[in-house]
């Protein structure tokens, strides 16, 4: 069964709020070769195989998955 792996993060741009406490949170904790923590959501799908699967997967993140104007994604299908 074909599988679709989407990353999903924020723009380069904008402020990563959660990143940033994460940083804070690691370098109180010892890390301080952590500079900068960016926070996103993964995704597995698990699909037929029917169809263009690229272009289905495309169409659901800038439909549902994922927010184009905040947000940046890409994606994998395996077979």
């Amino acid at each position: 069964m074909p599988k679709a792996k989407v990353y999903v993060t924020l723009k380069p741009t904008l402020l990563d709020a959660q990143g940033r406490v994460l940083q804070d949170a690691l370098q109180s904790l010892g890390y301080e070769t952590v500079q900068g923590v960016r926070v996103g959501k993964y995704l597995e799908i698990e699909l037929s195989p029917n169809g263009d699967l690229h272009a289905q997967v495309e169409e659901m993140c800038r439909k549902l998955l994922a927010n184009p104007v905040i947000e940046n994604f890409r994606y994998e299908v395996e077979p």
